[in-house]
């Protein structure tokens, strides 16, 4: 099978990075002794370890929890004069929380003014003269988020996944499409396209250190989620949102919030996503919301190349994450090593040691931190790079395969692209919310999609 480029508009960084001056490309011949020497042969990425310097860039949080805040701090360290400017957040304990750690840690004061609460907060941060917008909001919020960004003529980093429907994914495309046209950077959260062993793992795949691919699978296998109670005084949409963690409309289940990681890097090493999702799952222990405990996908690509996944979250079991990938002359983790058919290792990532000299068995730069270097690099070198496509595709298979799972049927990506399917309140503000229920999906009653 004939290896291809991937399409430069879709893997701008990785695919083809000699755009950047200060990212670039360079030959990686140490590292493909076993491959072909021909010219056209791929080349390992070579990322900066700061990004460079320049006028401030000032950017604006949008969603305050855990993962929104770990990106400030990527943000901060990303370079320098960086600056975080303004927080929001539908709640106003976070958007305190995330303000009293960026004091306590860094030194760095938001001021009142710029501090904004409620289900409009984004528009807030938006407008509140920002040149980069972190969107690590809520999943189900991110399509009008990310929207609104764009229409102001902001820079995103987009966490993942893209969102939790077919509505709103196809939305997030539409957007990436405004994004490109209006030459603005987007960064996505699927960092393992960030992450130096990945990358490089991959290099060697597209250069035939395991033939041609052949099927993989893929696995989120994970202790269950922390329930949130419900307190006194909370409504019913504060406390689904507080709890977002076990409801299908904020997070889009575990497949798709979860395995997306995992999704993404077939996705990327394939050069292509799959178009039928073929699923099962189940709740037996989950206390709380209405998601499953467990799915089993098989999932297929156009030319009947194949994909398991299965995702588990469940205390007492098993846990893995992990991504193999088989090809006829042998096979991969993606991560760091590859095996031939017989099960000998012939290759390896070689990573940083420590000073005892024993290797790290990580990457020298997180790749948190690495994919807001590149994010800021992208944007002070004027290479803008847009990671939007490959990150909703990624997110619709996650979508696809739940579908799959709820219903019982088989699910196609031309489902996906023509599908109304919109799942969530119908209205977003404090209050009852009569029209989501704590109950899980039934496979083989009547389906939506």
């Amino acid at each position: 099978m004939e290896k291809k480029p991937e399409p430069t508009s879709r893997r701008k960084f990785l695919g083809k990075a000699a755009g950047l001056s200060a990212i670039g490309a360079i030959g990686a011949g140490h590292l493909l002794s076993s491959c072909s020497s021909s010219r056209d042969r791929y080349s390992a990425p070579v990322w900066p370890a700061k990004a460079p310097d320049g006028p401030v860039l000032k950017a604006g949080l949008i969603g305050c929890g855990h993962r929104g805040t770990g990106a400030a701090f990527n943000w901060l360290d990303a370079g320098p004069n960086l600056q975080i400017t303004a927080l929001g957040d539908v709640f106003s304990d976070r958007v305190e929380n995330c303000r009293k750690q960026l004091r306590e840690r860094r030194n760095v004061e938001v001021p009142d003014e710029n501090c904004f609460v409620g289900f409009d907060a984004y528009k807030g941060v938006i407008n509140s003269d920002v040149d980069v917008i972190l969107e690590a909001s809520v999943s189900k919020f991110r399509p009008t988020h990310f929207e609104a960004a764009v229409q102001a003529r902001k820079h995103v980093f987009l966490e993942k996944p893209a969102g939790v429907d077919p509505v709103g994914i196809r939305s997030i495309m539409a957007s990436g499409r405004m994004a490109e046209s209006a030459g603005l950077s987007v960064v996505a959260g699927t960092q393992r396209r960030h992450q130096l062993d990945y990358a490089t793992t991959r290099t060697m795949i597209q250069n035939g250190a395991i033939g041609d691919l052949i099927s993989a699978n893929i696995y989120w296998l994970r202790l269950a989620q922390n329930v949130t109670p419900r307190q006194p005084g909370w409504c019913d949409m504060e406390a689904m949102i507080r709890d977002r963690a076990n409801w299908t409309w904020q997070t889009g289940d575990s497949i798709v919030n979860l395995l997306v990681h995992n999704i993404d890097v077939i996705c990327w090493f394939f050069g292509k996503h799959p178009i039928r999702a073929t699923g099962f799952g189940g709740r037996h222990r989950r206390q709380s919301g209405d998601m499953f405990d467990f799915f089993g996908v098989d999932f297929a690509f156009d030319d009947r190349r194949t994909l398991f996944g299965c995702s588990r979250e469940i205390d007492g079991c098993h846990n893995k994450v992990e991504e193999i990938i088989y090809g006829t002359k042998g096979y991969t983790n993606c991560q760091n090593t590859i095996w031939d058919n017989a099960g000998n290792v012939v290759w390896e990532y070689e990573y940083p040691r420590d000073e005892d000299g024993r290797p790290t068995r990580r990457v020298a730069i997180s790749p948190y931190d690495q994919e807001i270097i590149n994010f800021v690099t992208s944007i002070r070198t004027s290479n803008p790079v847009n990671e939007v496509q490959a990150l909703a595709e990624s997110s619709l298979v996650g979508v696809m395969a739940r579908i799959s799972a709820y219903t019982g049927r088989d699910v196609t990506w031309e489902d996906m692209m023509s599908s109304n399917l919109e799942i969530g309140p119908t209205k977003y503000e404090f209050g009852p919310v009569p029209d989501i229920q704590p109950v899980p999906a039934v496979p083989g009653t009547p389906p939506q999609v």
